[in-house]
């Protein structure tokens, strides 16, 4: 195949160099377009545009496929863990048995607040949504390791190990004091002697002489939770942390730009509509059933939690999730849930009705996150923040790679403007 493609304009021909991915991905250079055709492309959304090449995660939606670093999910979700994940992605190998520990000591040593960020939590209303104190808070770490966030790519990549641990840690406790600040609970402190997800659990959930110790399968759960969602390409919220890195902002800067954007519900919000589906559902009198027939007749409401923008067949992720979430339910010895009842309903037709099949419209990561979500007592408003933890490795290696750039060119995406052409002014009095 020719490695340049050519693009007649007027009377023009450009040569454009193709450019080819280390899995085939094939793409056409048009970076000179319009320096030397005055012409710009069109792709409203981006969805045909490659906006950077990145050596962090390869998905192949048609095909279901999905690695971090070249590792299949289903190898990482079966062999690995959460931080072991997180070390992965942010440093681009697996960690060494020494590196692995350094970095689990990190990650206990940065999980507590100082009392000022305790207190910063405190003055937000209770009413706060968490996704709103979350964002802040991160924001404001930099205010608290100056030395982390110069906004100065080449001084903060020197430390760059020490605030991402830092990130990692301090989201999880962020979160769960935003939970208890917000529910009138006390705090909880991280104990050194738990996990990851284990330390969350205990700061979310333990009381006063009643220490919250879960199940080996819920912690699973969270852990496979978190892991899979550690990256998934280019998504809304990971440009979003590039653009922001882009213009030089520091780390907890840019990390918190992309919990804005994931807070937009066409983006972080999608556990959280299934849940509200499955209640609308309930709420109507029905088990599924008539809310089903009115799918497949194309007047009901949007089935959410089924089908994928990028994965055109099964998602790999919620073949994975699917067993954890059936050990952590049996585990949790939950019964009589009609919610729970509704979902196994919509679940067994979607895999076994000819509607669904023929549609690919099957489980998606989602629809078991958010049931995930429900049986370990998470609130619906915290869904969004628990998919920011479980992100926060992917944002931060990818603040990474745009920062290490040594060719960095602050992203400036063009317009086509179709608004009024030159006009007068008119005085106020005339008009």
């Amino acid at each position: 195949m020719s490695n340049i493609a050519t693009l007649k304009l007027d009377d023009k021909e450009l040569n454009l160099p193709i450019f080819v991915g280390s899995e085939g991905e094939k793409a056409l250079d048009i970076s000179k377009l319009r320096a030397e055709t005055g012409y710009i492309t069109y792709d409203d959304g981006f969805g045909n545009t490659g906006s950077c090449t990145s050596k962090i995660t390869y998905i192949d939606g048609e095909a279901g496929i999905l690695r971090y670093r070249g590792y299949p999910i289903e190898q990482l979700a079966e062999k690995s863990n959460f931080v072991e994940t997180a070390y992965l992605v942010t440093q681009g190998e697996l960690p060494t048995s020494d590196q692995r520990a350094k970095f689990s000591r990190m990650l206990t040593q940065h999980a507590p607040l100082r009392e000022g960020m305790v207190r910063f939590i405190q003055s937000f209303p209770r009413d706060a949504h968490p996704m709103a104190v979350l964002s802040a808070s991160i924001n404001a770490l930099g205010a608290y390791y100056p030395h982390l966030a110069s906004n100065n790519h080449q001084r903060d990549l020197e430390h760059f190990d020490e605030a991402a641990a830092i990130a990692i840690s301090k989201v999880r406790t962020i979160a769960a004091h935003t939970f208890r600040v917000s529910n009138g609970l006390s705090l909880n402190y991280p104990r050194p002697t738990l996990g990851y997800c284990e330390n969350f659990l205990h700061l979310m959930f333990s009381e006063p002489y009643n220490e919250f110790v879960p199940t080996p399968e819920v912690a699973s759960a969270l852990n496979l939770f978190l892991l899979l969602h550690a990256d998934h390409e280019q998504n809304c919220s990971t440009s979003t942390v590039r653009m922001v890195a882009s213009a030089g902002a520091n780390l907890f800067a840019s990390v918190s730009a992309g919990v804005n954007a994931l807070w937009g519900p066409l983006h972080g919000g999608a556990n959280m509509a299934v849940l509200e589906m499955l209640q609308n559902i309930h709420n109507d009198g029905d088990d599924g059933t008539k809310f089903i027939a009115a799918a497949k007749s194309g007047k009901g409401d949007r089935l959410m939690g089924f089908g994928h923008r990028v994965y055109r067949n099964h998602d790999p992720r919620a073949k994975i999730i699917k067993g954890s979430f059936y050990k952590a339910l049996a585990s949790l010895n939950i019964k009589d849930d009609p919610l729970l009842d509704i979902a196994m309903r919509l679940e067994e037709c979607a895999l076994n009705d000819e509607y669904f099949i023929t549609r690919k419209l099957y489980p998606n990561v989602d629809f078991y996150s958010g049931l995930i979500m429900r049986a370990l007592g998470i609130p619906l408003n915290m869904f969004t923040v628990m998919f920011a933890i479980g992100r926060m490795p992917g944002w931060i290696a990818q603040w990474r790679e745009v920062a290490a750039n040594p060719k960095l060119k602050i992203y400036r995406p063009r317009q086509i403007y179709v608004g009024a052409q030159q006009r007068n002014f008119t005085p106020i009095n005339l008009r």
